[in-house]
């Protein structure tokens, strides 16, 4: 019955990961059921012993040099509360590495200053995990100017922007913010470019300019130390790569 539940996952097109995960639920279930008399302990062995799908190489994500990096965040039109919104938007999923529903669910309590340093405090991240996010200073400064025009003193951070260049509302959607997301990325060609991208870009330009790892897994809240090298895409190198200058290509 197991098995035929994991070829059915399989044929849904899921990924590997994602089959494993509820898989995993249906072994912790089978133990239970087995633990209250519910089921018989070689039955629920049985079911323990079904093997995951194996995982074949690595999904290579999408990574923006520094130069790149400072043309999406700085698209939005300065002069309009919508590019002020999606400046300060991008500069907080950028050097901050936030996912998208970290962004949303962020209200003013969140900023405070620790150690004379302005910081996203006691943020509840993915799977419940607690972090605090360092802010530069030139991103507080774009929150500023948000806020200030927006006329933000409590609450959520962002809001929606009405026809008339009025905030309102009390926050924005995910949704949302994938939009903005896309529509910055137009001015650099990336038309692929999705908001965890920054996530990722954040993570190898950290590591670059000297940072240590444990400290970037601190700072996207990464449980293992293993996600944060995948995010650092240190694994495989795709510009200086290995198959370019093999002595097989063209004479110049």
């Amino acid at each position: 019955m197991v098995l035929r539940y994991r070829s059915h996952l399989q044929s849904r097109l899921l990924a590997p990961g994602t089959v494993n995960l509820r898989l995993g639920a249906v072994r912790r279930l089978a133990y239970e059921a087995a633990d209250c008399g519910l089921l018989s302990a070689d039955l629920a062995a049985g079911i323990r012993r079904v093997k995951g799908v194996k995982k074949l190489g690595v999904r290579l994500g999408n990574w923006l040099t520094a130069e790149q990096g400072q043309a999406p965040w700085q698209a939005p039109d300065r002069e309009r509360l919508k590019g002020k919104r999606g400046r300060a938007l991008l500069a907080l999923l950028f050097p901050c590495g936030l996912r998208r529903h970290e962004a949303v669910a962020l209200t003013l309590d969140h900023l405070q200053q620790r150690e004379e340093h302005w910081a996203i405090v006691d943020l509840k991240g993915k799977g419940g995990h607690v972090r605090t996010v360092p802010v530069p200073d030139w991103v507080k400064s774009e929150l500023e100017v948000w806020l200030a025009a927006a006329g933000i003193d409590r609450g959520k951070l962002f809001r929606r922007v009405n026809k008339v260049g009025k905030a309102w509302g009390e926050g924005v959607t995910v949704k949302a913010v994938w939009h903005i997301g896309k529509e910055s990325a137009k001015c650099i060609g990336v038309p692929k470019l999705a908001p965890h991208d920054l996530r990722r870009t954040c993570a190898r330009l950290c590591h670059a300019s000297g940072g240590e790892l444990e400290q970037i897994q601190f700072l996207l809240g990464h449980v293992s130390i293993q996600t944060t090298e995948r995010y650092l895409g240190c694994k495989q190198r795709i510009r200086s790569a290995v198959n370019d200058r093999i002595g097989v290509e063209p004479n110049p």
